[in-house]
């Protein structure tokens, strides 16, 4: 999947968060409860449709509002 690294995820980087995935439910439930058990604090921030290739954005626009990408980060 290609995609183009937008502001917003270059400024999370430099926080340390790392981007693992774009994912919906039921599986976004499941995956922030695992990072969270393995001590890791983890962020979910909105599909940008324009930082998508148009192959990836045909799969995500029908459900851009169910769909979230998640970032994780080792707790301090």
């Amino acid at each position: 999947m290609a995609e183009r690294k937008g502001l917003r995820e270059k400024e999370l980087e430099e926080e340390g968060w790392v981007r693992q995935t774009t994912i919906g439910e039921p599986r976004l439930s499941e995956i922030v409860e695992l990072y969270k058990s393995l001590g890791y604090e983890v962020r979910l921030e909105s599909v940008k449709l324009d930082e998508l290739d148009e192959e990836c954005r045909r799969c995500y626009e029908s459900e851009i509002d169910e769909v979230k990408t998640v970032y994780v980060r080792k707790k301090k």
